[in-house]
């Protein structure tokens, strides 16, 4: 392997190389960084195991990126494994063996037998979600099953398997799992959502804590406290366990997540107080959503202060001892650990407006700017540590001058038709929100570690866009009788 300067204060230092290491808050150019834009990549954003090759070139977790792309080809979506585990590690020791991994953030076999070998429960939320867990190898015991419509197909698969959690979202959803219970040789473990009334500082999308929302049971209005009294009557069919929050995603401020705990608090404490109900509760789960930083100048909590921040809430509150917190973190597990690598195919300059940088994927495998505006930064593999003085506009290859994946982005002045361009912090709703928008087949993914690369999910073909085609089926008739 080639001398490498270690990116981060994470990364541990493969044995006999011998490397010159470069902390997150010390700038080895501080002229450039005096020039926003104009310097390297942000260090700290990058996976734990990037470093820099003797050429300057990308390493993630030993393997040359470069040299990666040549055989796997681009887009590919890169993700550092030790990253994922010690991240999945960290979420056991803040939160405990009841913390579960937000699946929609990223899941294919591999990650959610990662995430499980770790010690993390896998929260699903439909039933495709619930195959693969089921298929990687997850005890049904250590999932639990999330959604705002599950339908009875899926209860009935949820019950069947066991699995440890159900957080019922509706009345409608608890009159169907009741009947469905009725008949189970177990009573279902079920937690309630409730929806605090906090509005957590983001984007409007991916708000859902406030009132107006299309998940759980509203607060201010009863519905919470009426789900809680339904399921924890004598001889109900499933056992009432705890109740459940999650008032966004990208959430930064610590305030909002403080407040959503208090409020939390406040409605078990009431129920404790006030309800036979209460003496059932034992568990509260404050869903996930911590913020993740994508570009230069955003800073995050750790999942360890995350969670010291919601103990701190609970214990301020009075949250009995023998309640539980627990928590489902996806994003912050997930987000940094990758990267995805394109090819550029064209640079189209037009003098005094901007300059275009097409590249081989786009939309289809990160809707994130296109939905919420996300902002992030790009980078050459070959040169890590070059500065980045030219501003371009990175854009895909699908049929809408939306398809936007940097719109402002830095990168070298000598970037050229043929350059592997980078963009990092694409773990999470990269691969999971993924399309065929015009017929471009999804990006494969692969794991690193120790010098060595998995695909463990292949590329898809153009055949593979034809896999659910029938244009000779048969047609069925419909008339209506007399």
């Amino acid at each position: 392997m080639p001398e490498a300067e270690n990116l981060s204060s994470h990364a541990e230092l493969p044995s006999g190389v011998d490397l010159e290491p470069v902390g997150l808050l010390a700038d080895p150019h501080p002229e450039e960084a005096a020039h926003p834009g104009a310097g390297p990549v942000p260090l700290g954003i990058l996976p734990d195991g990037a470093t820099v090759g003797g050429q300057g070139q990308l390493l993630v977790a030993g393997v040359d990126v470069s040299q990666l792309v040549a055989v796997v080809g681009t887009p590919v979506f890169v993700y550092d494994e030790e990253h994922l585990r010690r991240r999945c590690k960290e979420a056991v020791a803040a939160w405990g063996s009841g913390v579960a991994y937000a699946s929609k953030a990223f899941l294919c076999q591999a990650m959610a037998r990662l995430a499980y070998e770790e010690g993390m429960m896998i929260d699903v939320s439909t039933e495709g979600e619930l195959h693969v867990a089921v298929s990687a190898g997850v005890p049904p015991s250590r999932l639990v099953v999330h959604g705002n419509n599950k339908s009875e197909a899926e209860l009935a698969r949820a019950v069947q398997l066991g699995v440890g959690r159900i957080v019922v979202d509706s009345f409608d959803e608890i009159a169907r799992l009741e009947i469905l219970a009725s008949a189970a040789p177990r009573r279902p473990q079920v937690m309630v959502r409730v929806t605090p009334g906090i509005e957590a500082h983001t984007h409007e999308y991916v708000m859902t804590g406030q009132d107006d929302s299309k998940f759980g049971f509203g607060l201010a209005s009863g519905a919470a406290k009426r789900a809680v009294a339904r399921l924890a009557r004598p001889g109900s069919p499933v056992e009432l366990i705890g109740v459940h929050a999650h008032i966004g995603s990208q959430i930064f401020s610590v305030e909002s997540f403080a407040k959503a705990t208090a409020v939390m608090a406040g409605f078990v404490g009431e129920l404790m107080q006030g309800t036979d109900a209460g003496g059932l509760i034992r568990e509260i789960c404050m869903g996930g959503g911590l913020g993740v930083a994508y570009v230069e100048g955003e800073e995050s909590l750790s999942i360890a202060e995350w969670a010291k921040v919601v103990r701190e809430a609970a214990s301020a509150a009075g949250v009995p001892r023998h309640v539980t917190l627990t928590a489902e973190p996806g994003r912050a597990i997930v987000a940094s650990g990758a990267l995805t690598a394109y090819k550029v195919g064209t640079i189209k300059e037009i003098p005094g407006v901007r300059t275009y940088v097409s590249v081989d994927g786009g939309m289809s495998d990160n809707p994130r700017p296109v939905l919420y505006g996300s902002g992030y930064e790009a980078f050459l593999a070959r040169c890590v540590r070059s500065a980045r003085p030219r501003t371009v506009t990175v854009v895909g290859k699908h049929c809408e001058s939306g398809d936007v994946i940097v719109k402002d982005a830095q990168v070298p002045e000598d970037l050229s038709v043929g350059d592997v361009l980078v963009t990092p912090v694409t773990g999470a709703y990269g691969h999971s929100m993924a399309s065929n928008y015009n017929k471009v087949p999804r990006p494969a993914v692969v794991f690193v570690r120790d010098g060595l690369a998995r695909v463990v999910v292949r590329r898809e073909t153009v055949e593979d866009l034809l896999a659910l085609e029938d244009p000779e089926a048969p047609a069925i008739s419909f008339q209506a009788t007399a």
